[in-house]
């Protein structure tokens, strides 16, 4: 927990702590006021005073739990209410737009996609399209909105949501989170889909409690997202995580950025269409059931492992993660491809040699992995308004 400030306001002391109170209820769960107390380095009235606070505004309940351990009385458990603050989560992918309703604790009340094709990928499409389903979606569910976060496959600046460059959307300085915030009438948050995507694995998925992770994903595209000492790394200006767009291959195919023999030439979803021997476009359902046919596919993606392994040690050695998670397209590789990189890595990288083998998971969040990326990045300045 960090400490306010010498000289804070009681009134900023106590917002600051109910901020703190609701992340931890809101990522971690139920829990306890002793808990609570103990998690959070406050004594137990003000915990008291906080959960009492919220509880009469309907943003926490509190409820005996189900099971019961010891004799005597059971500590109630305080319980993060989802309708009580909710979010709109955008997920712009290359083939298509997720979004979902997301209330506090995480829960998705309520979600909706549709397939985007050449025309309907113009931004301004994009943007009435999600505009027209967030309303519906929204009366369906009965729910109002607080926040939106977007999660867009390119480079973008946080500030004020610009996506500077999206090369497989073919978009080039959009103001994304400004045509959004101007239509849907609340504050919009944009962010680099792998960043999201690093963030969702750190909080809720397969890097809970893991300081340092690196998160690749492979859509059209490949992209990487970094936690670095329980924070998102970022960049000068918020342009952070291009890792498919690291040149692995001098003079290999050319690249949507313009370059030659990028990653993502070598290891994103044609190529891995290439591997399979089926058409660089086809449909998403049918290279997954190819992957997952038979064990016995491995023996067909040899050079497309090899490929995988050499840029994640790059990877490793650059940023020196203590775990790596492989999401989207690479979630469907076979085990032994999988187990491969990992033997690969180890063997070859001396940052994973250093620490004992640089652990390599699939994500266990799937495609929902950005979607509740963005779900947080709404939700980072949502918490502190409730």
């Amino acid at each position: 927990m960090t400490t306010p400030t010498a000289g804070a306001r009681p009134d900023e002391v106590r917002r600051h702590n109910r901020t703190a109170l609701l992340r931890r209820l809101h990522v971690d769960g139920p829990s306890t006021r002793a808990s609570l107390a103990a998690d959070l380095g406050l004594n137990r009235s003000t915990i008291k005073a906080l959960v009492d606070g919220l509880a009469e505004t309907g943003v926490v309940a509190e409820r005996v739990p189900a099971q019961r351990s010891g004799a005597g009385r059971p500590s109630l458990l305080v319980l993060p209410q989802p309708q009580a603050a909710v979010v709109l989560a955008v997920d712009v992918r290359v083939e298509q737009v997720a979004m979902a309703f997301v209330g506090l604790g995480g829960d998705i009340l309520g979600r909706d996609s549709w397939n985007l094709h050449h025309r309907s990928r113009d931004p301004g499409e994009v943007v009435t399209h999600v505009a027209d389903s967030a309303k519906l979606l929204a009366d369906e569910l009965g729910v109002a909105a607080l926040g939106v976060g977007v999660s867009v496959p390119g480079v973008v600046r946080r500030s004020d949501g610009l996506v500077h460059e999206a090369p497989n959307l073919h978009w080039t300085d959009v103001e994304l989170g400004r045509r959004l915030s101007a239509v849907l009438k609340v504050p919009v948050q944009v962010g680099n889909d792998a960043e999201l995507g690093a963030l969702a694995e750190h909080l809720r998925g397969a890097a809970r409690g893991s300081s340092d992770v690196v998160y690749i994903s492979a859509d059209v595209g490949v992209g990487g997202g970094v936690i670095s000492s329980g924070m998102p790394l970022r960049g000068t200006g918020g342009y952070v995580g291009e890792l498919g767009h690291m040149v692995v291959r001098p003079g290999g195919r050319r690249c949507y950025c313009g370059c030659h023999g990028c990653w993502e030439t070598e290891v994103g979803e044609a190529a891995l269409c290439r591997a399979l021997g089926l058409p660089e476009d086809a449909p998403r359902g049918a290279v997954v059931a190819e992957l997952r046919s038979s064990e016995a596919v491995a023996h067909r993606l040899g050079e497309f492992t090899e490929w995988l392994a050499t840029g994640l040690v790059t990877v490793v050695n650059v940023l020196g993660p203590e775990q790596v998670v492989l999401g989207d397209l690479f979630t469907a590789l076979p085990d032994p491809v999988v187990e491969t990189v990992r033997q690969v890595v180890r063997q070859r990288s001396l940052v994973s040699r250093a620490v004992g083998g640089t652990r390599i998971v699939t994500s266990p969040l799937g495609r929902d992995a950005k979607l509740l990326g963005a779900a947080e990045l709404a939700f980072e300045p949502v918490l502190g308004e409730v």
